[in-house]
């Protein structure tokens, strides 16, 4: 009977010994040691050359045709939608015109409220964003070649479908994109922005 009773009670304190192993209170980070990801597992760094933002309009260069909404906080008879015409130029009320074409949203606010400071308002506060995008062209071995309006999020393959498909000529290896006058060898996959050419190259066999 003494030996049952010996071999219950190691089976309890073993039970115990193993559940307080399993308790936070021996976790490593609870015993001054840094706890390491096993392989594989995602630390929550962002990894090298990822940009954490990677919206269009953070580093969106805007430029004739886009339509900009400016909002001066606390005067709504400064604030509107803006289209930016040929000379890249948006005209708004108090500051007249100002450069827009060639800049990104955020330069376009300081611009205003640095012109608002200057006489007009003593601390003012200005949002700016895109609300509606030059178009894209696309040409070559197209089924409609043309303009169209610009889809955020838009690749080859959507421009193309955009445009009719392809023809039977069409090479699909052979995409080129023409930003701000500069070629650029595509694939289907490539992003499409605002204001872009693309052109389908044809194939000869």
């Amino acid at each position: 009977m003494g030996r049952v009773k010996h071999a219950f009670t190691t089976f309890i304190l073993s039970a115990m010994f193993a559940l307080l192993v399993g308790s936070p209170l021996f976790a490593p980070s609870a015993l001054g040691q840094t706890a390491q990801p096993a392989p594989g597992q995602a630390t929550g760094a962002i990894p090298p050359g990822v940009t954490p933002d990677a919206s269009i309009e953070s580093s969106y260069i805007l430029g004739p045709g886009d339509r900009v909404r400016v909002i001066v906080y606390n005067e709504q008879d400064l604030s509107g939608d803006f289209d930016v015409d040929g000379r890249g130029q948006i005209s708004v009320p108090l500051v007249g015109e100002i450069q827009a074409g060639g800049g990104t949203v955020r330069q376009v606010e300081r611009t205003i409220e640095d012109k608002l400071r200057d006489g007009f308002l003593r601390d003012p506060k200005v949002s700016a964003q895109v609300i509606g995008y030059r178009p894209f062209f696309i040409l070559g071995e197209v089924r409609a070649p043309g303009s169209y309006p610009f889809v955020n999020g838009m690749t080859i393959v959507t421009a193309v479908a955009i445009a009719g498909g392809y023809t039977p000529r069409a090479n699909r290896r052979e995409v080129v994109i023409i930003r701000t006058g500069k070629e650029i060898k595509a694939t289907e996959e490539s992003i499409v922005m605002p204001g872009d050419t693309v052109r389908i190259n044809e194939r000869f066999f």
